[in-house]
């Protein structure tokens, strides 16, 4: 017996992270009583961003030209290269600091237990890119879990590896935290790592 439409579009609601059954109900109805144009400009975006956007083939970021804006930039630093976990830490970086060096998108980070090991994060790349010699520092910006830890311990020894320096971000309390309020794990990492404070 074959799905109904309406069954098949909140079926494909579903792929979208967080979102449940009465969740997907709710964005199909939503979109079938109230918003119908709203859907159809929602299914060509949708349509045009998945034949469209690809990877970037120098730093792996979404992209819809074989070489990004990022990397294909002259204004850019390529002494400087910040390697992180997805697009939106890229974008996170990107819009909070006034870094002006390349990227490298991971798109994601190691882990055995769910097969994704350095082939699926195209560590190949990122070593031939290092090989080139222009790099001189990698910035580690993987997120403070396991598994970030562990894929930035083994960026660190690849970075090594080319001669190339590499840093992690560092990690600890917030600004503008209180450490009553700082959970013990980020209050340990942050005193172990305490730095000489310089005038």
């Amino acid at each position: 017996m074959t799905s109904s439409l309406l069954e098949q579009l909140i079926d494909a609601l579903r792929v979208l992270p967080g979102v449940g059954q009465k969740s997907a109900q709710r964005m199909a109805y939503h979109l079938l009583e109230r918003e119908r144009a709203g859907g159809q400009r929602l299914s060509v975006a949708l349509a045009s961003a998945m034949e469209n956007i690809r990877h970037c083939e120098r730093c792996r970021d979404f992209s819809e030209t074989a070489v990004c804006a990022t990397c294909a930039s002259a204004s850019r630093d390529a002494h400087l290269l910040c390697a992180v976990e997805s697009p939106a830490d890229r974008l996170a970086i990107e819009q909070a600091t006034g870094y002006r060096g390349q990227y490298f998108v991971l798109q994601g980070r190691l882990s055995p237990l769910d097969g994704i090991g350095p082939r699926e994060l195209g560590l190949d790349l990122l070593a031939s890119r290092l090989g080139e010699g222009e790099v001189q520092e990698l910035i580690i910006a993987t997120n403070p879990t396991v598994e970030g830890e562990a894929t930035a311990h083994y960026l660190a020894q690849l970075a090594r590896q080319h001669g190339v320096r590499p840093s992690r971000l560092a990690h600890g309390v917030p600004l503008g935290g209180e450490l009553e309020y700082v959970d013990r794990g980020t209050l340990s990492h942050a005193f172990g790592s305490r730095s000489e404070m310089t005038d």
